[in-house]
């Protein structure tokens, strides 16, 4: 008998990087805001990916007084908090997280139709 190694190829993960909690650049840089469809006309915007030494419900408060819509923070399991807002504000977001210096622009992904 001859003893020939075999090597299994194991899975390749595209994404592993990204998903990686090392401090490589990834997902975990970025604030995502997201319009989430409702019913009908109705929608959500929802911003992901802030700091954790800011201060959720003052930047919410900042938001919902800026363009007169309602919000909230939410818990989420896998996300951790994430800001809620009424309708398409995905411009209006982008150009306040710019204008108050809370994230600079090229660490901001814009997602929805």
């Amino acid at each position: 008998m001859v003893d020939i190694e075999v090597q299994i190829p194991t899975t390749f993960d595209p994404f592993a990087d990204i998903n990686d909690d090392s401090g490589a650049l990834g997902a975990k840089e970025y604030v995502h805001i997201r319009i989430q469809q409702r019913n009908g006309r109705k929608s959500l915007t929802t911003v992901q990916g802030l700091k954790k030494e800011f201060s959720y419900d003052k930047i919410l408060k900042d938001l919902k007084k800026e363009f007169c819509c309602n919000g909230t923070v939410i818990q989420d399991k896998e996300l951790g908090k994430v800001i809620q807002l009424q309708g398409d504000q995905r411009k209006n977001v982008n150009n306040f997280l710019i204008q108050a210096g809370i994230v600079k622009k090229d660490h901001i992904k814009i997602h929805g139709f």
